[in-house]
């Protein structure tokens, strides 16, 4: 599995596992219209930390599984499954603030609006044909052992690469009126947030925040700002 695949994870903060947990039986059809894709969301139950991993992830592989080739052809497709039935449950604007870090606190309500809605366009589109690699048998959520009353949690994974090996995928959550969200995902002890946040940060000292906007506007992708702050 090429790391390109487990930074797709940390991009979206979609919660995957192994399917068979309590939303097992749920079906997964086509998401060929808003009303199939309504259909799945519905599926996902963010009540709670583990509830989300677990039926999200079995949402996520039966529609991979079942129309794989049917995604592969066409990109439009998992972006909406993407858009509509995960996209929900991450925190994009908490992440961004953590990944503008200082940064957010001098930026314009425009500006602020415009960063969350290139980084996530610009994530989605340079990186959303990695999910299809995903499949049941490289993911394993691990049990829940934190206290679900508290406000923020974590929720480990590995993920199993082509050679075998394990790689640990730990996702932060936390609580808010519309139930558990994603604002975080550690590869390896590597915060995605705290990375970003470093990169970006040194970019945008040098160009100015609306320079690095309009490059994620343009289509290009995180990885290369990161690159050219180095």
């Amino acid at each position: 599995m090429k790391f390109k695949t487990l930074w797709a994870l940390a991009v979206f903060g979609l919660i995957i596992g192994v399917a068979g947990g309590p939303a097992a039986s749920a079906a997964a059809s086509a998401p060929d219209s808003d009303t199939s894709n309504q259909a799945l969301a519905a599926q996902v139950d963010a009540s709670g930390p583990y509830q989300l991993v677990q039926s999200a992830a079995n949402v996520l592989l039966k529609a991979l599984d079942a129309h794989r080739e049917e995604y592969r052809q066409d990109s439009a497709k998992l972006r909406a499954l993407i858009d509509q039935v995960f996209l929900p449950h991450l925190d994009t604007e908490l992440s961004a603030r953590q990944v503008l870090g200082r940064h957010w606190t001098t930026a314009t309500p425009d500006q602020r609006q415009r960063f969350i809605n290139a980084f996530i366009k610009s994530m989605l589109n340079n990186y959303g044909k990695a999910l299809l690699e995903f499949t049941a048998n490289r993911l394993r959520v691990l049990p829940f052992r934190g206290n679900a009353s508290g406000p923020y949690v974590t929720i480990g994974t590995q993920v199993r690469k082509d050679d075998g090996s394990q790689v640990s995928v730990n996702y932060a959550l936390h609580h808010t009126d519309q139930g558990w969200k994603v604002w975080d995902v550690v590869i390896e002890g590597v915060s995605y947030v705290k990375s970003f946040q470093q990169d970006f940060g040194e970019q945008i000292d040098r160009e100015g925040l609306d320079a690095v906007i309009q490059r994620l506007e343009r289509g290009e992708a995180p990885a290369a700002i990161r690159q050219t702050a180095r």
